[in-house]
């Protein structure tokens, strides 16, 4: 996940910097680094971010899981975590699915492949590829107009 994309998504949940520090479980100080782009956003704080912004949305329940989406073969889905656990909703969410027919070997490389999948739901996307439209009084509170 890029910094601006990070960005993006805190400002559409409507949650200052504080706020999501603590629904990330981590600290105010990673996410303004994460925001300047200091440090690099690790997968599990983009996957809950990523979870958070799809269940605000309400877009958890999709008409058609993801292996009927992609026309996914027998093969494919009996080796699939999504097809096991019935998540066809959630296949962007769980590691170790078969998208395009493998299985990636890591949640970076998953992901990018997700973006550009039919079944990753089209809130995120918008997301990901727009701006917010947050109110003027919400605070960037960045590392030159914080308190601590």
């Amino acid at each position: 996940m890029k910094t601006q994309e990070f960005k993006n998504f805190r400002k559409k949940l409507q949650k200052t910097q504080e706020e999501m520090a603590r629904l990330l479980g981590i600290s105010v100080k990673a996410i303004r680094s994460y925001e300047q782009g200091w440090r690099t956003i690790p997968a599990h704080a983009e996957r809950q971010l990523l979870f958070l912004a799809a269940k605000k949305a309400e877009i958890l329940k999709p008409a058609k899981p993801c292996w009927t989406i992609n026309k996914c073969n027998e093969k494919q889905k009996e080796q699939c975590p999504a097809w096991e656990f019935r998540a066809g909703s959630l296949c962007w969410f769980i590691n170790g699915t078969i998208c395009s027919g493998v299985v990636h070997k890591d949640w970076r490389e998953k992901i990018e492949i997700c973006k550009k999948c039919k079944a990753f739901p089209s809130s995120l996307k918008s997301i990901l590829n727009s701006p917010p439209n947050v109110p003027e009084t919400m605070s960037d509170n960045d590392c030159f107009n914080s308190s601590e």
